[in-house]
């Protein structure tokens, strides 16, 4: 077919559509990520009808995730973090633990295998910090106590996902031992160690990076430009 659009018809049909379901679910009193949910399952492949480009979207959604979690860092800072440490370390990193084993539990009773239950705990043990940024920002609770607190757990949340996420491929074989005998052995204590170290270096080097690069080289580019 000539003239394909892919690009343009999947930003056009997102965009309608979104503009539709979010009115609708505005019109009823719920909040309009559950008209975006929506109209996000309508162009999906197992709606009938139009279908997006799955790859384009998936792109697409990269980039909204990027400029929303921009937003989070407009609103909050390093120095709001540190100032409720005391509370929102302790607490996500107690919730992630609870939620965690909550998951592995119910997982463990439907008969699924280890390493599937801890990832499915994982996943069930972390919120949206877009989402509660907005719904604090609706409400002008951002700037109080409480919003800082909230904000910063979620964020506590975010740091430990970002570590589990690059530790769970040098952990899958240690996970998986006893379930695939293809995984047998797993990777050694060294290796996952060596992992470990360099993941958390990459993330001292990102913060000194960003503290010393996004704090004084790029404000003073911005004003030279």
């Amino acid at each position: 077919m000539p003239h394909q659009t892919p690009l343009i018809a999947t930003i056009v049909m997102g965009l309608v559509l979104a503009f539709v379901f979010g009115a609708v679910a505005n019109r009823l009193r719920v909040s309009p990520l559950v008209g975006y949910l929506l109209a996000g399952v309508l162009v999906g492949p197992f709606t009938p009808g139009f279908v997006a480009d799955q790859a384009l979207a998936n792109e697409l959604a990269e980039i909204g995730v990027i400029l929303l979690m921009f937003g989070v860092g407009l609103h909050f800072s390093l120095k709001d973090l540190l100032s409720v440490k005391a509370i929102a370390i302790p607490g996500a990193v107690g919730q992630i633990a609870v939620a965690t084993l909550m998951g592995l539990g119910l997982s463990w009773a439907m008969g699924w295998p280890l390493g599937g239950g801890f990832i499915f705990g994982l996943a069930l043990s972390v919120a949206s910090t877009v989402v509660l940024l907005r719904a604090l920002q609706e409400r002008r609770l951002i700037e109080t106590e409480r919003g800082r607190i909230a904000v910063g757990w979620l964020i506590v949340e975010d740091l430990a996902m970002v570590l589990a996420l690059v530790l769970l491929p040098a952990l899958g074989g240690v996970v998986g031992q006893g379930e695939d005998p293809s995984l047998q052995g797993g990777l050694p204590s060294r290796e996952i160690l060596i992992t470990l170290a360099i993941t958390l270096g990459k993330v001292v080097a990102f913060v000194a990076l960003m503290l010393v690069v996004g704090r004084r080289l790029i404000p003073w580019v911005l004003h030279y430009v």
